[in-house]
């Protein structure tokens, strides 16, 4: 097991702190607006660069676990800021995103089996089996919702919007659940294990439901989304 180089660590709490306000931002404010765009954009690679450093120092630490999410976050976050583009993209990054995501899925299912089989290997893997499977079901939606949009050729504005919405939403919910959550020995100790460090945990999933819900059951959106389909380019 190698030991952390401390300029990667820098990085990776940096990235996850960027994250965690640029992702704020983006859902607070009005949403297609110049802010919305920027802060969208900032996250995006924050996010990639969060994802991209923790796999470095998942291998360095031999964490399985944290190498298929640190995958898998990639994949969403790309994908999502590709959903949200009104430009032509090319089906070589839509393939090669859709492997990303499929690889992702099937090393998530495949610990979630290893821990199940292997308990006392949980503390190397890092991730208990039911959060590798529902990581797993999360992103074989996601790949799902990729081979539609791959077979039809095109990407439509509602689906396009949803798509973007709930796979940003759920990045920044693994930025939550990995800052509040799993790093709470940065905190004061009578916050640790407390109602204060879980509610912001999860306040993505809930404000995901309600985004999501108002975009695809409203009117609310109809201007932000754009009339013809984003076509998909050989």
């Amino acid at each position: 097991m190698g030991t952390m180089p401390l300029p990667l660590l820098i990085l990776h709490v940096l990235a996850g702190s960027i994250g965690l306000l640029t992702g704020t931002v983006a859902m607070a404010v009005r949403k297609g607006g110049n802010l919305h765009r920027a802060s969208g954009n900032v996250f995006t690679v924050a996010i990639l660069t969060l994802a991209t450093s923790a796999f470095s120092l998942a291998i360095l630490k031999s964490q399985q676990g944290n190498i298929v999410g640190s995958v898998g976050t990639f994949y969403l976050i790309g994908t999502a800021w590709l959903a949200g583009r009104h430009g032509e993209r090319t089906r070589l990054i839509d393939w090669s995103a859709l492997f990303i995501g499929l690889a992702g899925a099937v090393a998530a299912i495949a610990l979630g089996v290893y821990t199940i089989h292997n308990p006392g290997g949980v503390d190397k893997t890092t991730a208990a089996a039911g959060m590798s499977f529902f990581f797993g079901a999360i992103l074989l939606l996601a790949a799902a919702g990729d081979i539609r949009m791959l077979a039809r050729g095109r990407i439509s504005g509602r689906q396009r919007i949803t798509g973007h919405l709930w796979r940003m939403c759920y990045g920044l919910f693994i930025a939550t659940g990995s800052f509040f959550l799993g790093q709470q020995q940065v905190f004061p100790a009578f916050l640790r294990g407390s109602i204060f460090l879980t509610v912001p945990a999860l306040l993505p999933l809930p404000l995901l439901i309600y985004r999501f819900l108002r975009v695809r059951f409203s009117k609310a959106y109809k201007n932000q989304l754009s009339p013809n389909p984003v076509p998909v380019t050989p």
